[in-house]
């Protein structure tokens, strides 16, 4: 049995992860790589033939990936590939036509522009530096401590009974460096201290390490990124085990990495989502909020109701979505219809269209065992199996709901059999899926494709996703889904929410720092639970959490129980609605900001240090963000109504008051409980729009501008109908604005009450 502390709040999870075996004392097992000589050379890069302390012959492969970006690889044979992309491949290296390589008997530089890699061969050394020399990170040459013994992992590999279990290599780390990233990680920004695993957790929440969405990859303070292509659960010991040195564990057939270059988190990020995939620009409605029936029974009666109560109160809304209970209880998630409670699900659905709404409807990948579709999904070998060949029916639900199947998706029977249940929805009218769970694949599984359930588990969210995406594309011309897990690649499915959050202030904070930390991970699109999931929120918490949900990048009001606005006191609904209005004004400035991040990788939540990475309170600085490049957002995070909120370096200005702050320190604000505290870079210029009931495909524009610039100012207005570039300039006595493209400036207007209003 494995050991259990005495006391343990709550089971976690079904699917844990494996335990790596514990070295005996000493280094039995342990092999470095101490030397290497050229085998081969081309134009874009070298291999080597590498000695090890244990002297083995390793391979070493050194090749520019792209303009900026290098790998690395170490394995036994020089053909090996990560055991995930036995079911998909997560990298795309790519080629720099400007690579010179340079090789020798002693040392060999491979030089991709941006960054060059380093190598003496006797005794080994390999570092990063940067086009003009600085180095930006070096490998750890491997110092003993006073017994002797190595004190940190080495470029090499460590093996239990002579068989290998991992490859591994550390990196030296200076005092100061501060690293961002590993995905949707709800700990502080900076992961310096951390431990990050990379397997995907049913994390019951947002306040502990476990995540929903693991990415292998962070980006550092000093300029430059390192993605791990591998599907396993990788260990990154964040200066953890020892304050100078970040140590990588990769239990896999080889360790395969990229140094991606900066010199900006910006910079970092476009060059990671090249590697990886450029994320899906979701359908502009998909912008607009979404109101959830809840988790909690549900019916067509209801749903009508609910549209109807939405466009009489005023209430900003594209997307009604529906939870578990469209289907019958017991039948999740064979994605049937419950005909007692959805009679008539495609005349409903052609209604709310009518109406303006789209509907999303919550699926997932596992098939309760009570579900008429189980047997015949058994019986075909639709699911993942146990080691003697049974369908595995796994507590993907921790006991609250019946054991289930898990769809096997490296089946192509399994995959096509889903996408013919998921067709059938959607040619009803469905306009997207949220897909829920996916992180339940237990490590004793065993897949179709003869992969195991450690091998997949991570990548199986890829998998699912991609098959959701593309059959809602084939029917709707979109690719949108509503995703809770991901990994390495995953910023290709253009919607994730933060999962199973608490109803209190503190989680609301965790889930800020989640989005952040995405967000440092090449993934734009974030959303989560406005209210939180678990419980239900007290009236100011949900006042305070619309606010924060109005200004991310996706919005979205579900939970256990309600949260539609009238359902709470006449205050809070009023707030809330507000809020969204805000958000609606906002939305062309907020349309423009997605299709860049859609083009770059950079995030719609950006932590502050994307746009200021030389300040160090900018990596530190983890519960405000800059949604887009000029809007500075802190939610109130606490019930006492006041907080700290640091201000970059600059002059800001409060969108509600007007009033200038100069940047570079905290300022403390305790704004009303119907104002979020929003500042403005001073001289930007929004883009706005009159708010209406859904999001608009032409809106009429006008400029809300932060203080009048000491020149000019600049922005571009980015829509369906091509790009408006808009300039300003103030002479000191009028304002002048021009405007290129196809949308035409109907007003400007100043920020703060009173301000003057030019119109054009």
């Amino acid at each position: 049995m494995p050991y259990r502390p005495p006391l343990v709040a709550r089971e976690f999870f079904v699917a844990d992860p494996p335990e790596l075996p514990v070295r005996e004392p000493g280094e039995t097992g342990l092999s470095a790589l101490t030397g290497a000589e050229v085998v081969a050379a081309d134009e874009r890069g070298v291999t080597l033939k590498g000695s090890t302390s244990a002297e083995e012959t390793l391979v070493v492969q050194i090749t520019a990936a792209g303009e900026g970006v290098i790998r690395v690889r170490l394995s036994e044979d020089p053909d090996a590939r990560t055991r995930s992309a036995r079911a998909i491949g997560m990298v795309t290296p790519g080629e720099y036509a400007g690579t010179v390589v340079e090789a020798n008997h002693s040392r060999v530089v491979v030089d991709a522009g941006s960054l060059r890699a380093e190598v003496r061969l006797n005794p080994w050394n390999l570092r990063f530096t940067d086009r003009a020399g600085r180095t930006l990170v070096e490998q750890d040459p491997g110092h003993p401590d006073i017994s002797g013994r190595l004190r940190t992992l080495p470029f090499g590999r460590s093996a239990v009974d002579g068989a290998p279990v991992a490859y591994h290599d550390t990196f030296l780390a200076p005092a100061d460096e501060a690293f961002g990233g590993f995905g949707e990680s709800f700990t502080p920004l900076d992961k310096r201290g951390q431990r990050p695993l990379m397997w995907n957790f049913d994390a019951f929440g947002a306040e502990s390490q476990r995540a929903y969405k693991n990415v292998p990859f962070y980006l550092s303070s000093r300029g430059y990124g390192v993605c791990v292509d591998s599907g396993t659960p990788v260990e990154f010991d964040m200066c953890q085990s020892t304050h100078s040195a970040v140590q990588i564990v990769v239990p896999d057939d080889l360790i395969d990495y990229y140094v991606i270059a900066g010199p900006t988190p910006a910079e970092v990020l476009d060059r990671f989502d090249g590697l990886t995939g450029r994320p899906e620009l979701p359908p502009k409605w998909a912008f607009g909020t979404w109101i959830s029936s809840g988790f909690f029974r549900d019916s067509q009666e209801r749903v009508l109701e609910r549209a109807r109560k939405i466009r009489e109160r005023g209430i900003p809304c594209d997307v009604l979505h529906l939870d578990c209970y469209w289907q019958a209880d017991g039948h999740w998630s064979d994605l049937q219809w419950d005909p007692e409670t959805f009679p008539d699900p495609a005349g409903m659905l052609a209604t709310l269209r009518e109406q303006g709404f789209r509907v999303c409807l919550w699926m997932n990948s596992y098939i309760s065992h009570l579900s008429p579709a189980f047997a015949e999904a058994a019986a075909k070998g639709y699911f993942l199996r146990r080691p003697d060949g049974e369908a595995y029916v796994a507590d993907t639900w921790h006991g609250s709901y019946p054991a289930c199947g898990i769809v096997d998706f490296t089946n192509p029977e399994a995959a096509e059999w889903f996408k013919g249940l998921l067709r059938d929805r959607l040619r009803e009218g469905v306009a997207a899926f949220k897909t829920d769970f996916a992180e339940g694949v237990p490590a004793d599984a065993v897949a179709f494709n003869g992969m195991t359930g450690t091998d997949l588990h991570n990548v199986y969210t890829l998998l699912f996703n991609d098959l959701v995406a593309e059959v809602t594309r084939e029917v709707n011309g979109h690719g949108l889904v509503w995703a809770r897990s991901s990994f390495l690649g995953g910023q290709r499915h253009s919607a994730q929410w933060s999962g199973d959050v608490d109803t209190t202030y503190p989680a609301m904070g965790s889930t800020i720092r989640g989005g952040l930390s995405h967000g440092l991970s090449g993934v734009p699109f974030w959303s989560h639970d406005a209210g939180g999931f678990t419980g239900t929120p007290t009236p100011d918490l949900y006042i305070r959490w619309s606010q924060f949900a109005a200004l991310s990048p996706l919005v979205r009001f579900h939970g256990t129980t309600t949260r539609e606005p009238w359902e709470f006191p006449p205050h809070a609904e009023q707030a809330a609605i507000e809020a969204l209005r805000l958000r609606y004004r906002l939305m062309p400035y907020i349309y423009s900001a997605a299709v860049t991040a859609a083009e770059t990788g950079a995030p719609m939540l950006r932590a502050l240090c994307v746009d200021h990475p030389d300040d160090p309170v900018a990596w530190q600085a983890d519960l405000e963000y800059l949604l887009g490049t000029d809007l500075l957002v802190a939610p109130m995070i606490s019930a006492d109504g006041t907080r700290k909120v640091y201000l970059p370096s600059g002059v800001w200005v409060d969108y509600w008051t007007g009033e200038t702050v100069d940047g570079g320190r905290y300022v403390t604000v305790s704004p009303p409980l119907d104002r979020i505290p929003l500042f403005g870079r001073h001289g930007s210029m929004v883009p706005v729009t009159e708010p209406g009931d859904t999001v608009a495909d032409d809106p009429r524009v006008s400029l809300l501008v932060f203080g009048l610039p000491e020149r000019e100012s600049r922005t571009t207005i980015r829509d369906l109908d091509g790009d408006t570039r808009v300039r300003a300039v103030w002479d000191g006595e009028r304002l002048t604005v021009t405007a290129d493209g196809p949308k035409r400036i109907g007003g400007v207007e100043f920020a703060g009450p009173g301000a003057p209003v030019v119109i054009n």
